[in-house]
């Protein structure tokens, strides 16, 4: 289920970007070589920044890739390992729900004002930032997901469990997933030759 929902976004992810690479490249080409400007590719790039950051979040947290301090966390005694890394994935999932909440101001003002994106293309702003909202609300609810099963490995006493699903990616882990990666492109690259 993680890996099928970790693809999904992933495809989004960069299906946006894709999208928003072709609309620049037309851009710039219809700017140099025909003097128009298809006005509102500068604010499809906002967008996208928006929404592909809330994806961001999540992909980062499903691949244990957010950045954490653990210069000491190695040198702790495994309980205590345990309880920061409980600390750590519960305060990111009050995080995310704060994020989620302030964000929901932000789109019940834009609904009151009927607010609209002050470009040529005058974009009611309901549109774009609800496409957000909905990112950092599966980013919310991604991050407290992680927190209840951290909780519940924690609370039943499971501490290595715990630390092996939530504790920072070591250095050697990094680069095995490195070159477990360049292995299967190498062998993609190589299957797609023949």
């Amino acid at each position: 289920m993680k890996d099928r929902i970790e693809s999904l976004l992933a495809t989004v992810f960069g299906v946006i970007f894709l999208v928003l690479s072709v609309v620049v490249g037309v851009e710039t080409l219809s700017r140099k070589l025909f003097n128009i400007s298809l006005q509102g590719a500068d604010e499809l790039g906002g967008y996208a920044l928006a929404v592909g950051s809330t994806i961001a979040f999540s992909l980062a947290l499903m691949g244990r890739n957010h950045i954490r301090v653990d210069v000491f966390h190695e040198k702790f005694p495994r309980a205590l390992q345990a309880l920061l890394n409980w600390l750590s994935i519960v305060a990111l999932a009050v995080l995310g729900i704060f994020i989620a909440w302030i964000a929901w101001k932000v789109i019940a003002d834009t609904r009151l004002y009927h607010s609209t994106a002050q470009t040529p293309w005058a974009t009611p702003l309901i549109i774009p930032q609800s496409v957000w909202y909905a990112g950092l609300v599966a980013f919310a609810l991604v991050a407290t997901g992680y927190a209840v099963r951290a909780t519940i490995l924690l609370i039943s006493g499971h501490i290595d469990a715990l630390n092996v699903d939530f504790h920072p990616k070591s250095p050697k882990e990094e680069l095995k997933e490195e070159l477990e990666d360049l292995a299967q492109r190498q062998g993609s690259h190589a299957g797609a030759e023949k």
